[in-house]
């Protein structure tokens, strides 16, 4: 009988569905993605990268649930990003040579750019600015770095010219280093991109962080009041 015994398992259909998703809640997003961030940091193969996509696109999935996207444009994303990340996944599979691993690269860009829209536009529609707006565009931030991150990854793969105007080795956490550095504009200087493609991407990079950080995340931290349950 409803009500009674284990609960009942949902299906990914209903995850997705407006109508049974929880309310705006960001933390758990922020959270895997700064695990994710934090496992990056160490050197990690072809199956470190598979297995980075594959947490993306969970956090894919759980951004679509907690931002009130249509229960037929979710369908539309989930459909589109599984079929994407199985074919990927079995291209790799097949052999992980540079142009495998650069398609796992570029596809990991687009999940984690879809992931950045979906957030920002729930983000923009608050009409209150609460702890979860601020743990959105916290964690719409972190995307934009991490997406860089998988263009950088892709250029590596797909370009034989070495990225690194020092020769350098442009392995995953490297890339993660240079991105976020990029998009601070800390801008140590121990990494530079050789290729003109590279160096345009790290300018663009450096202008979206800024314009992000000034025009959203201060604006939305400017604007917010606590309320009781932080809701």
């Amino acid at each position: 009988m409803p009500g009674f015994g284990a609960p009942r398992r949902r299906s990914l259909g209903e995850l997705l569905n407006p109508a049974v998703r929880s309310p705006d809640r960001y933390l758990l997003v922020l959270g895997l993605l700064l695990v994710n961030y934090l496992v990056g940091v160490f050197p990690a193969g072809a199956l470190g990268d598979a297995s980075r996509l594959v947490v993306f696109v969970v956090t894919l999935v759980l951004a679509v649930r907690t931002s009130n996207v249509h229960r037929s444009v979710a369908r539309w994303i989930a459909a589109v990003m599984f079929a994407g990340t199985a074919a990927v996944a079995l291209l790799v599979a097949v052999g992980a040579d540079s142009l495998g691993l650069g398609v796992l690269n570029a596809w990991m860009a687009v999940v984690l750019l879809v992931t950045v829209l979906v957030i920002v536009r729930r983000v923009l529609a608050h009409e209150v600015v609460t702890v979860n707006t601020i743990f959105g565009a916290l964690s719409a931030y972190l995307l934009i770095g991490f997406t860089f991150a998988a263009i950088y990854g892709a250029l590596v793969k797909l370009d034989p010219a070495p990225f690194f105007a020092g020769g350098q080795r442009a392995s995953t956490d490297v890339l993660q280093y240079f991105s976020f550095t990029t998009l601070t504009t800390l801008g140590y200087g121990d990494f530079a991109a050789a290729t003109q493609a590279g160096r345009s991407l790290a300018v663009f990079e450096a202008l979206v962080g800024q314009i992000f950080l000034v025009t959203l995340v201060a604006r939305l931290v400017s604007a917010f009041r606590p309320r009781a349950g932080g809701r």
